[in-house]
This record gives structure tokens, C-alpha cells and sequence, in this order.
């Protein structure tokens, strides 16, 4: 892959941005290579002054002879862009379609384009920073190039992992698409719990952001089971193991379950919808 890669990024948000920066931070491609749509001129013209890329609010002129196009959408606008780049026909044939809109089928896609390079991926937020983790999926048609222009697209945004089964895409989706949202959740009331008790807000949050960033980097260094390492800090009838007491008697794993279970079938009906 050079340089000379022309990519349109479809849709502004918050994904997009990460995708563009990422792009650009590991010199994929160049700025004046990349063209973003969306429907507010002043979004565009934020990004153009950000990155130096081209802006539009056309999503056809987006798609227009790009390698790359980057569906980067709600699921309740997926309709209105594919209606657009359907009528459009300028996705040429060489070009890979990666589509992030939560449930939405690759078999969609490929059916109403007409065209079956198509990606679907599920990135999460903390790919802003380089520190997130994508799950894709390709449709069967896919070249080997192709399939590699995708991992180096993704690869911008943090890890990826690679699946055959389209299934795990909705699992990816209630699992590592929302779960940096349960994470802040967790830290909120946790940072909340300390200003309780009586610690200052801003020495409660430093205390719990690196508590929970020293716990998640202690767990990838020793590679141990997470049961063991939460046996290391339980002491008998110590004062871990009466809060653990109290998570267990509020069913806190059961809500943690029950959680990603109903985002995991809201992916399900939005692919159906």
C-alpha cells in the first residue's frame, strides 16, 4: 500500500475523526488523499482545518474513485447513504466498502451497491488514542490485498481481530463496541463512592483512573487468571472481601451480563430493522 491511496471517510463523528488522525499519524496516505462528508459544512470545515483533508457535504463525491471508502454512520442513517452511493455508481469496482454502523449485515450492503468488497467492522472509542480494539469481518470476494488494505486501515485505530463468522460482529458490538461506556460508568461510580466517604473529587478520580489503568496492565503482565489476581487483594474477612460481599448480594455480575445480553440483541434487531 502507498501513499497514493485515495480514501472517503462517510460521516464526521467522533469514529471518523480517529480514522482520519490514525490515517495520517501512521503516513497511510497523505491529506490531500483523503475526503470526509457529512452533513454539516461547519464539521467539514473543522476537519479541513485540523488535518488538511478535502470536506464535502455530498457523500457521493466521498465515494468518487476512492480505494477506500469508510461507512462511518449511525445505523438509523445507513438507509438514507446507501440510497445516495447506490445511485451515485462511483464506487469503482477495485474499491473496499468498510462499513462500522452497529448491526447492520454485510449481505445488506452488498446487495443494495452492488458491490462485494465490503468490510464490517466494530471499533470502540478508545481508538482515538491508538488504544482501541477493532472485530471485522469481509465478504467472501475479498482479495488478499483487499482483505490487508482493511487490517491497515483498522490497525490505525489500535488492535484488530480478524473473524470469518459475521456473528461475532454483534457479540464485538455489545462486548468491545460498548464497553468502553460500562468503563466509565464503573469509574464514575467509583469516583463518586470516594467523594462519599470524603476524598476531594479530583484526588478520588486520580485515584480511581489509576487504580483501574494499573489493574489492566498489572493484568496483562502477569497473564493470569483475573479470579487469581482478585484473590491476591482478598484477604479473609478483610476489607475486600466485605465490599466483594456486598457486589455479590447486588448481583453486580448478573447486571454486567443482563447489560451486554440486551446490547447484544438491540445489534441483533437493528440488523434486522
Amino acid at each position: 500500500m502507498t501513499q497514493g491511496m485515495k480514501i472517503g471517510i462517510i460521516g464526521s463523528g467522533t469514529m471518523a475523526e480517529a480514522i482520519i488522525a490514525g490515517l495520517l499519524n501512521k503516513n497511510i496516505t497523505t491529506p490531500d488523499r483523503i475526503i470526509a462528508s457529512g452533513p454539516r459544512a461547519s464539521r467539514g470545515e473543522e476537519l479541513r482545518t485540523k488535518f488538511g483533508i478535502a470536506a464535502t457535504t455530498d457523500n457521493r463525491d466521498a465515494a468518487d474513485d476512492a480505494d477506500i471508502v469508510c461507512l462511518c454512520v449511525k445505523p438509523q442513517h445507513f438507509p438514507k447513504i446507501l440510497d445516495e452511493l447506490e445511485s451515485c455508481g462511483k464506487i469503482q469496482p477495485s474499491c473496499v466498502v468498510i462499513s462500522i454502523a452497529a448491526g447492520i449485515r454485510m449481505e445488506r450492503i452488498v446487495t443494495k451497491l452492488g458491490h462485494a468488497g465490503v468490510v464490517r467492522a466494530m471499533p470502540n472509542t478508545p481508538g482515538k488514542i491508538n488504544q482501541g480494539i477493532s472485530v471485522w469481518t469481509w465478504h467472501a470476494s475479498l482479495s488478499e490485498e483487499q482483505r490487508n488494505m482493511a487490517a491497515l486501515v483498522l490497525g490505525t485505530l489500535g488492535e484488530e481481530i480478524a473473524v470469518e463468522d459475521e456473528r461475532y460482529l454483534d457479540m464485538a458490538t455489545a462486548l468491545s463496541g460498548t464497553g468502553p461506556a460500562y468503563a466509565f460508568l464503573f469509574m464514575e461510580a467509583l469516583i463518586d463512592a470516594g467523594v462519599h466517604i470524603g476524598f476531594p473529587r479530583t484526588m478520588a478520580e486520580k485515584l480511581v483512573l489509576q487504580t483501574l489503568s494499573g489493574s489492566v496492565q498489572y493484568a496483562r503482565s502477569t497473564k493470569r487468571h483475573l479470579a487469581i489476581l482478585r484473590n491476591e487483594v482478598t484477604s479473609p474477612g478483610g476489607t475486600t472481601a466485605e465490599a466483594l460481599c456486598h457486589l455479590e448480594k447486588d448481583h453486580f455480575r448478573t447486571a454486567i451480563s443482563n447489560a451486554v445480553q440486551a446490547a447484544y440483541q438491540r445489534s441483533r434487531e437493528l440488523g434486522n430493522g
